[in-house]
């Protein structure tokens, strides 16, 4: 099960940005885009994601997976596709067999939502009409 390495990378990468940023007391949300033909597998992923945050600043974050669809493009005549599972990689339209994916192959973090330690900053607002 490769999901576990994966999930392991992901919780360093974020433990290194969360240790430049200084002052991290958790991690409550990580989003990473994983595409459909990555080769991953979400539940799984969210699985071992949950197990290996234990004792880390990530403990009890959630891991939210947004699934990108693979989409093609036939080199010969430019009709765009989805694949899908499994992957359909001639083109529907001219059966060309040179076709660019564009998007599918996705793994990375595009977000994270974190909690520090300082104290929140004061905040200013303008006067309800009424306070005047």
């Amino acid at each position: 099960m490769h999901e576990m390495s994966i999930a392991l990378a992901v919780i360093g990468q974020v433990e290194e940005a969360a240790e430049r940023a200084g002052d991290i007391t958790a991690v409550h949300e990580v989003r990473l885009q994983v595409g459909e033909l990555a080769g991953v597998v979400p539940d799984a992923l969210s699985f071992c994601f949950e197990l290996a945050c234990a004792g880390t600043v990530l403990e009890g974050a959630e891991l939210v997976t947004d699934l990108v669809p693979g989409r093609a493009r036939c080199a010969p005549c430019a009709h765009e596709w989805a694949v899908g599972m499994p992957p359909l990689l001639s083109c529907p339209r001219c059966d060309a067999g040179t076709t660019d994916l564009l998007s599918g192959r996705e793994l990375q973090i595009v977000g994270v939502r974190w909690e520090d330690g300082r104290p929140p900053e004061p905040t200013t607002r303008e006067p309800i009409p009424e306070e005047r």
